[in-house]
């Protein structure tokens, strides 16, 4: 049995100040690889280290929506940053209405520019999105996103969002809020997702499942959601955990064993 976490932030001071750590209770739990994701451009040499230190740790290279006083990436530079081998995708990029009001345009420039930095460098984008889901699916048909796929990760939207999704060849990543016990739209989305199209993931330090609830999250308890989501569909958790883990290695293009 092997579980893949998916998105995790295992450079922020929380984790990556105990890193040996952090990677032991991967090993014990049965976690083989994690996919450390990029939110903004100053601290992406971190995220890359880290990539480059542990062969089974992957990077991203993207600027988050909330960091509204970044200099914004251009196409060229997320293209060039993206040729490293071990930068598996682009992101996280996409909207969010929460956090921030106001014109939003530039959220909205920003994404489309990572968008066409995907499908000129080839990579899958990790998109987050958060009240924000119409423009997000309205963006990501206009720039042509279904050209290079990726993942809507630590999805909290229902279930006619995630069909937009999938149809534009995406996959849908579940985080420990699958195991909250009011989260019940997405509890049905993970029991109607087509289990060839689900990603899991930690989404640390944040986020983490029940039972570590409140607690700081690490990517070893990714297992939590898998275990979350076999009891949902009614199915074990090594096929969950399979499932997923052949869905992370077809999507970015890695192999299950490295």
């Amino acid at each position: 049995m092997a579980f893949i976490d998916s998105h995790c932030h295992i450079n922020f001071p929380d984790l990556v100040g105990n890193i040996d750590e952090v990677l032991a209770q991967m090993q014990r739990n049965d976690v083989t690889n994690a996919l450390c994701v990029s939110v903004n451009l100053a601290d992406f040499p971190q995220v890359l280290a880290l990539a480059e230190r542990f062969e089974h740790i992957y990077a991203s290279v993207g600027v988050h929506p909330d960091y509204e006083d970044e200099l914004e990436p251009s196409v060229g530079e997320l293209v060039r940053l993206a040729q490293h081998p071990k930068i598996i995708a682009i992101g996280e990029t996409g909207l969010d209405y929460f956090r921030l009001t106001g014109d939003l345009e530039w959220q909205r420039e920003r994404f489309r520019n990572h968008i066409r930095a995907a499908r000129e460098c080839g990579k899958p984008l990790i998109i987050h999105t958060r009240s924000a889901a119409e423009d997000t699916i309205r963006i990501m048909r206009e720039e042509q996103a279904q050209q290079v796929g990726g993942v809507m990760h630590c999805f909290t939207e229902n279930w006619e969002v995630a069909q937009a999704a999938i149809e534009l060849g995406f996959y849908i990543s579940f985080s420990g809020i699958v195991t909250f016990k009011n989260a019940t739209q997405i509890k049905d989305v993970a029991q109607r997702v087509p289990l060839e199209r689900i990603l899991i993931e930690t989404d640390s330090p944040y986020l983490a499942p029940v039972p570590y609830r409140g607690k700081l999250n690490q990517p070893a308890y990714v297992k939590h959601v898998a275990e979350e989501i076999a009891l949902l569909r009614r199915i074990s958790v090594e096929e969950v955990g399979t499932a997923t883990s052949e869905n992370f290695s077809r999507l970015f293009r890695v192999p299950m064993d490295s």
